[in-house]
């Protein structure tokens, strides 16, 4: 059983990078933010679900498509100055998986926001840092810490 477990995660990564790669390749539309007139600030009366997903309307399309194409491996995601990810896995992302799951989330992002050097912050379910993967576009190199 457990061999059975181990490949359906590892399956399960596999898709997910691959429907990152394919969706991220074939989906060249045009971005449009909604209306926002009232967006709270960031502050001590604002709880963990008002945050949004985006500091810029760019980044707020691409946390909500991390989020929704994930199928239930990432719980929330946020995009900060087009060049910082942020996301939350859910219990079901084992610890073998969360370096194969940033390094998509890397290629995804990179392709989304060229040309800079970019960082994604992995958390886990009780929101606690467990990785963090820097993508250097110089020498197109990924370092996890």
């Amino acid at each position: 059983m457990n061999l059975l477990e181990q490949g359906r995660k590892i399956a399960t990564a596999f898709v997910l990078v691959l429907v990152l790669t394919i969706t991220t390749a074939c989906g060249g539309g045009t971005v449009t933010a909604p209306d926002r007139t009232a967006t709270p600030a960031i502050g001590r009366d604002v709880t963990y679900a008002q945050l949004e997903r985006g500091n810029t309307p760019t980044g707020q399309s691409f946390g909500d498509w991390v989020v929704e194409t994930s199928r239930g491996l990432i719980q929330d995601a946020y995009v900060r100055d087009n060049n910082k990810l942020g996301v939350v896995i859910s219990p079901q992302v084992s610890p073998k998986e969360v370096r194969p799951l940033a390094k998509s989330l890397v290629q995804g992002f990179e392709k989304n926001f060229p040309g800079q050097n970019l960082t994604v912050l992995v958390y886990g379910p009780d929101k606690q840092l467990i990785l963090t993967t820097q993508y250097d576009r110089a020498t197109n190199q990924i370092q996890y810490s």
